[in-house]
């Protein structure tokens, strides 16, 4: 079975700008794991910029990319949320967040303007990013006699396990993590060792 277990986010946070007719707006892209996080960030940015008029974001999470959101900050509907999760799309990232802060210059851009000042600023963002793959991988902890180590330690390096945790006495333990697209080799392999326990942690 052929799995994707990759996916693409930002090695480190970054920032651009984009300005229009006095309006600047100021981005900034975070690398995130969870939405606690993203409150934090998000929290931070408007006591930094308390005085900026509006303070709108996007941000996508997780290897499967099914949990994302857009936020106007007050600006016409879909104007500058939806620009800036289309950045985040168009480059197929995840565990990201953009926001975007806006200090108005007196004078309205209208929503075509709008519309392209969020993408712009959210794009020249990720143009000062460093874009990187990472891998999906799965975390397992098998348990066996000591008499078959040698077997299950061929495993793990035959297909390049990483291994967190592990004990060795009469009865062992091993916590590792696999590549996502290797995991179901490595399980069959493991399940051919007699009395050895397989359990995804």
């Amino acid at each position: 079975m052929l799995f994707n277990d990759t996916y693409f986010t930002i090695q480190k946070n970054s920032e651009g700008l984009f300005k229009d007719k006095g309006s600047k707006f100021i981005s900034y892209a975070y690398a995130v794991t969870n939405e606690t996080e993203i409150k934090d960030i998000i929290q931070q940015l408007k006591k930094e910029h308390h005085a900026a008029r509006h303070h709108c974001y996007a941000w996508r999470l997780g290897a499967d990319k099914q949990a994302y959101r857009a936020n106007d900050d007050g600006e016409p509907s879909n104007t500058a949320g939806k620009p800036i999760l289309g950045q985040i799309q168009s480059k197929d990232l995840t565990d990201i967040l953009i926001v975007v802060v806006r200090y108005f210059g007196g004078t309205l851009l209208g929503v075509g303007g709008l519309i392209q000042a969020y993408r712009e600023a959210a794009a020249d963002a990720l143009k000062n990013a460093v874009i990187i793959e990472k891998h999906i991988h799965l975390h397992y902890q098998v348990d066996f006699s000591f008499e078959h180590l040698n077997e299950v330690m061929k495993q793990m390096k035959q297909f390049d396990c990483k291994i967190t945790k592990q004990e060795f006495d009469s009865a062992c333990s091993i916590q590792f993590s696999i590549r996502k697209s290797l995991s179901e080799n490595c399980e069959a392999k493991l399940k051919t060792i007699s009395t050895l326990n397989l359990k995804y942690i």
